[in-house]
């Protein structure tokens, strides 16, 4: 028992861990007292080597462990110098000699657990916590480098979109649609940026499939009405071209109903009752609507929605006003062979032969081929 640990192991000062691991094993399997019958005298040498592992298997202990070991050595080499000196001493004045230092204990006295071989737990490295730390750490840092991203993109997508409105200001439409479709890059669902590149690839490109697209994606992101309404006016106008009247009645009546100051929509919707629908009397109230609201905004009546309306009152038998829906687009455009045979038509219809027969003349004069049958059959 007045060996230190690295003595009780069969090891050096300097043994590595291994080397450690591999010596107590080999000593604990030579003294482990199963094997010899339960013999104290076994007995102590295992618990002696259990004790010599425990301390020098931990690196904390092992140092601590290293400097007691210097320490002792130290206290023994002074001790004996002063032994030497006493012994000379002593020889001149009778002083006896102290008794033999004690042997350097290093640990308590095992106790009755260490009778039998227990297998030393490992220690566990990360605890349920130090896991739950780490997940919402990265959690956080995944959230941040989002947010910091959303944020770039969209101050790049506003930057762009400002470019594109210089651009479209200054009618640099290639340019304009080209800044338009980059800041849809960063933000697909930029509404004013959809807008904007749709129009011009409607009415510059005159490619209106496309741009119904930019339309539709646009749509439900756009919560003003009147916004709303300025698409559902474009989408029903692209639906008209495509022959399909009842999707168009269907657009163009929301859009109506939210900005009813859209005269553009009301007048295509009165020509597609009109000419699609045969609904004379709501194309009627429709195209007055238009023509009315273009005159709240301070515009001129258009002369195609006055043509429309005049044909609309012809259905209706309503002569009179017809007539005077066509003298109007007559008096503005003079060469209007179209204006000039419907004229006729009415004039026929209220007996009035001269002056069909001369609006049919006057038809024919400018080129209007269809007037050609009934100035034939008026003027004979």
């Amino acid at each position: 028992m007045s060996q230190n640990h690295y003595q009780v192991l069969g090891v050096g000062a300097t043994a590595s861990v291994r080397d450690i691991k591999a010596a107590y094993k080999r000593l604990a399997i030579q003294y482990h007292p199963d094997k010899h019958g339960g013999s104290t005298r076994y007995e102590e040498h295992f618990k002696a080597v259990n004790a010599a592992y425990r301390v020098l298997s931990d690196a904390g202990r092992r140092a601590v462990y290293d400097h007691q070991l210097r320490r002792a050595a130290q206290a023994q080499e002074a001790q004996r110098q002063q032994q030497a000196y006493r012994q000379q001493g002593q020889r001149v004045y009778g002083v006896p000699m102290p008794p033999p230092p004690a042997p350097m204990r290093t640990r308590p006295p095992a106790g009755s657990a260490e009778r039998h071989y227990r297998t030393i737990p490992k220690r566990r490295k990360f605890t349920r916590r130090d896991y739950l730390l780490t997940a919402g750490f990265i959690g956080l840092f995944v959230l941040f480098i989002f947010s910091v991203k959303v944020t770039m993109d969209h101050v790049t997508a506003v930057g762009n979109y400002d470019d594109g409105l210089r651009a479209y200001a200054e009618g640099e439409w290639s340019t304009a649609h080209s800044f338009f479709s980059e800041a849809l890059h960063f933000k697909p669902d930029y509404t004013e940026a959809l807008r904007r590149r749709a129009e011009i690839t409607e009415l510059i490109y005159h490619q209106p499939a496309i741009a119904q697209n930019d339309y539709r994606a646009a749509l439900p992101h756009t919560n003003h009405p009147a916004d709303r309404a300025f698409i559902l006016h474009r989408l029903g106008r692209y639906e008209a071209r495509q022959q399909q009247p009842a999707q168009a009645d269907r657009l163009l009546t929301q859009a109506v109903t939210l900005d009813s100051t859209r005269a553009g929509a009301w007048i295509l919707r009165g020509e597609i009752r009109l000419l699609t629908q045969r609904q004379f009397d709501l194309a009627v109230r429709d195209l007055s609507t238009g023509l009315r609201q273009r005159t709240v905004a301070g515009k001129a009546p258009t002369l195609y929605a006055l043509t429309l309306r005049g044909l609309a009152y012809y259905r209706l038998g309503d002569y009179t006003r017809a007539q005077q829906d066509y003298q109007v687009v007559a008096k503005a455009n003079p060469n209007n062979g179209q204006i000039h045979y419907l004229l006729g038509r009415v004039a026929q219809r209220q007996g009035q032969l001269v002056e069909a027969c001369a609006a049919f003349t006057q038809a024919v004069r400018l080129g209007y081929g269809f007037a050609n049958t009934a100035q034939k059959q008026t003027c004979q």
